[in-house]
């Protein structure tokens, strides 16, 4: 067996595997670091450990930034932060705040600029109704978004840090307005108004999809839509279209008063 191993690279895993009297041979290259970071990341969240799964991602992102499964690492921890903001997992972005007589659910989402949605899924509240004493977990980092035209993608993030980034569409000829916006509307299952006439949501010609979010700019704002196949093109008339399961997604976290950068 000493004259097999001779001469082989010493970044190569030596396995024996035993057959009768005979010994079979191969060779397996070495796991990178960032292989192994990667693995221990996915073996922690499957054991419900997010926090400590989410920090072996962000370091694999610092770290090794050239590393080949770089795209899977950011969805992988993309979907781990929306676990998270959809949990009541306490991080140093959240609060407990313990019901008192005259709360409401909107009285509480107003104090801390939440959104009742986020409120209620991640404290797995089945109606709107807080009872006294009851400790709901709070977000409290500031949502912000940040479209690029160039790249087609919107931005999440709370405060600083990136919690996910969406393929989106944007509008054709540069139609899409560059500039700070603020959310200022919030309607499910819109109605969509098209030269007068009022196109009903569950219409195939509902351009505007499950939801809209609308800014402080008539017309404009991020919404729906009903030609998932054009995700990630330049071709709306001037809004940011987002795939339906996203937006909805979005429209649960964003309150109204968000502010939106949209950049060339």
């Amino acid at each position: 067996m000493k004259n097999i191993l001779t001469g082989l690279v010493l970044s190569c895993v030596v396995l024996v595997c035993g057959c009768g009297d005979k010994g079979i041979t191969a060779l397996k290259p070495a796991v990178s670091p960032a292989d192994q970071m990667m693995v221990q990341a996915q073996t922690l969240a499957a054991e419900g450990k997010k926090l400590d799964a989410k920090s072996i991602y962000q370091q694999i992102i610092a770290e090794h930034p050239d590393y080949k499964n770089i795209e899977q690492v950011e969805q992988e921890l993309y979907a781990l932060n929306i676990s998270v903001l959809f949990s009541n997992v306490q991080t140093p972005q959240t609060v407990i705040h313990e019901v008192v007589i005259g709360d409401t659910l909107g009285n509480i989402a107003k104090k801390y600029n939440e959104t009742m949605d986020l409120i209620k899924v991640s404290n797995n509240m089945k109606s709107d109704t807080v009872r006294v004493g009851q400790k709901l977990r709070i977000w409290t980092g500031k949502f912000s978004v940040h479209v690029d035209k160039s790249q087609n993608t919107l931005m999440l993030k709370s405060d600083d840090e990136i919690i996910k980034v969406y393929n989106v569409s944007t509008g054709s000829n540069s139609s899409t307005p560059v500039g700070s916006f603020k959310i200022t509307t919030k309607l499910e299952n819109p109605v969509w108004f098209k030269a007068g006439a009022a196109i009903p949501p569950e219409s195939p010609d509902n351009v505007l999809g499950t939801r809209w979010m609308g800014f402080n700019v008539e017309g404009y704002g991020i919404h729906g839509t009903v030609e998932p196949d054009k995700i990630g093109q330049q071709v709306t008339a001037g809004c940011v279209r987002m795939r339906n399961a996203e937006v909805e997604e979005l429209y649960k976290i964003l309150p109204r008063g968000t502010e939106v950068t949209i950049v060339d």
